[in-house]
């Protein structure tokens, strides 16, 4: 009776284990800590010279004169996947965050713009918007350094473009599955479109370039987090 008893137990547990599996393969991969608030130093910075340093549990970038747009980067590239993080931006400065990006491998022209050169180090792909609310581009995409086009247009989606606050923490959330694309800022939806240029790539954290004898100018991340997505999974 006992080893029946316990043969029950045994198959009991065995089947809820099984059954916590499935429902954790169902609900896709858990969420990952990209930033553990204390350490960049596996990331890699890209395409030019601003600094970013770790303080009080954010990542800061400061802008320095005569460099390009920089990214600070993860050390691996990624597909399908969610990412969370809360940013604050100084008001005068344009930033933004890289998602399946790339870097040109050697001076490229444009294709739209044949006499343009892109130079080799240089950062391209989608960018996630961050600018003041003023610009109602906060959160839509920007092909950066490629196209040189927005990927939606928000001033069709009522709320989109006043989502941004002005010298506040914003929440960020990004979803890219398959071919297609979507934010949110601080909880309110705004870009949300299809393209199939790239299907996975790198993650960037930006500095924008600015003028001689401005700045410097300086933007914070934390509570930086991503889970990567089955390609069949749903998520609103």
């Amino acid at each position: 009776m006992k080893t029946l008893i316990r043969i029950t137990l045994i198959a009991a547990v065995a089947a809820a284990t099984s059954l916590n599996l499935i429902a954790q393969s169902a609900k896709g991969a858990p969420w990952i800590d990209l930033f553990d608030g204390k350490s960049i130093a596996s990331w890699v910075v890209r395409g030019g010279s601003a600094k970013y340093h770790v303080d009080q549990g954010m990542i800061i970038g400061t802008t320095v004169e005569k460099s390009k747009n920089t990214f600070l980067c993860p050390p691996r590239d990624y597909a399908d996947f969610e990412l969370q993080l809360d940013v604050k931006c100084d008001p005068e400065l344009n930033s933004g965050i890289q998602i399946r990006s790339h870097v040109y491998e050697k001076k490229t022209p444009l294709a739209s713009k044949q006499n343009q050169l892109r130079d080799k180090g240089e950062v391209y792909g989608y960018q996630c918007e961050i600018t003041t609310s003023s610009k109602g581009t906060a959160g839509n995409f920007w092909d950066e350094a490629r196209w040189t086009k927005w990927h939606d247009d928000l001033t069709k989606k009522p709320g989109a473009t006043a989502a941004f606050k002005d010298g506040e923490w914003n929440h960020y959330r990004i979803v890219a599955q398959g071919d297609r694309i979507r934010s949110w800022v601080n909880g309110v939806a705004c870009a949300d479109f299809r393209d199939t240029l790239d299907a996975s790539g790198f993650i960037g954290l930006q500095v924008h370039s600015v003028a001689a004898g401005k700045g410097p100018y300086q933007v914070r991340w934390k509570n930086i987090k991503i889970r990567e997505l089955r390609a069949d999974e749903i998520v609103k």
